[in-house]
C-alpha cells in the first residue's frame, strides 16, 4: 500500500508542479527581471562593475527555473503521501479525500504562510550574500518549528477532544498554535535587508504570486492525491466485498 501512495503522491506531485510552474512564469519571472533590473541599474549608478553570469539568464528562467520547481514538486508529493499515511484513520471518520485536502490546508499553513509571516519571500536580488547562510538557516528553523508546533497542536486537540466535545477541543487547539507561534517569532532574529529604494509594488506582488504559487501547488496535490488514493481505495474495497 505505501508503494501505491508514493506512486500517486509523485504523480500529483508532478502535476502540482507543471501548474505551478506556469503560474510562477507567467506571473513571477516578469518581476524577478524587474528586480535585477534594478539592482543593475544601482550597482551601475553605484560605478560597481556588474558580476558574470554563471548561467544566463535565459537559461534561468527556463530550463532551470522547470528544472527546480518539478523536481522539488516529484520530490514533495512523496512527501505528502508519508505524511498522508500517517495521519489517514487518525483525524476521525474522515474520507481519503476530506484527510488528503485537510492535510494540504494545514500543511500550506504552518510549512510556508506561518514561516513567511516571519520571513516573507524577497526576488532573489534582494538581500546580502554574506548574509545568505543566517537567513536560509532561520527560515528553515522556523518552519521546522511551525510544523512540530501543529503538529502539537493537532495532539492537544485529540487529547481534548473526550473532555471539550469536537469544536472546543478544535478552538483550544488553534489558539495554542497561534500563541506558541507568536511565541517563537518574537524569539527568531528579525531580517530585513530590503534597501529603502526597492520599489514597493514589485517587493509587494512578488510576495503574493509566492504565496499563489505555493496555494496553487499544495491545493493540486491535496485535490488530485486525494482523488486518486479515493479511487484506489474504493477498488480495493468493491473486489473484498466481491464473494470467491
Amino acid at each position: 500500500m505505501m508503494r501505491t501512495l508514493l506512486v500517486r503522491g509523485m504523480l500529483a506531485g508532478l502535476a502540482a508542479g507543471v501548474l505551478a510552474l506556469v503560474f510562477t512564469w507567467l506571473l513571477g519571472e516578469p518581476l524577478v527581471g524587474s528586480a535585477i533590473d534594478f539592482e543593475s541599474a544601482e550597482a551601475a549608478a553605484a560605478g560597481e562593475a556588474a558580476e558574470p553570469e554563471l548561467v544566463s539568464r535565459g537559461v534561468q528562467s527556463t530550463l532551470g527555473l522547470a528544472t527546480g520547481v518539478l523536481l522539488y514538486a516529484i520530490a514533495f508529493g512523496g512527501l505528502f503521501a508519508l505524511a498522508f499515511a500517517i495521519a489517514y484513520g487518525r483525524l476521525g471518520r474522515i474520507s481519503a479525500r476530506s484527510t488528503s485536502l485537510l492535510l494540504a490546508l494545514a500543511g500550506y499553513l504552518s510549512a510556508f504562510v506561518v514561516p513567511f509571516l516571519k520571513y516573507p519571500a524577497n526576488p532573489p536580488s534582494v538581500g546580502n550574500p554574506d548574509t545568505i547562510g543566517e537567513r536560509t538557516g532561520a527560515y528553515f528553523l522556523m518552519v521546522v518549528l511551525s510544523i512540530g508546533l501543529a503538529v502539537a497542536a493537532t495532539y492537544l486537540g485529540r487529547r481534548l477532544l473526550p473532555g471539550l466535545g469536537t469544536w472546543n477541543a478544535a478552538l483550544v487547539a488553534v489558539l495554542a498554535f497561534v500563541v506558541a507561534v507568536a511565541v517563537v517569532q518574537l524569539l527568531l532574529p528579525a531580517i530585513n535587508e530590503v534597501p529603502k529604494e526597492f520599489p514597493a509594488a514589485l517587493l509587494w506582488n512578488f510576495r503574493v504570486v509566492s504565496l499563489g504559487t505555493q496555494l496553487v501547488m499544495w491545493a493540486t496535490i491535496g485535490l488530485l492525491f486525494g482523488a486518486l488514493v479515493q479511487r484506489k481505495l474504493r477498488t480495493e474495497s468493491q473486489l473484498t466485498a466481491q464473494p470467491v
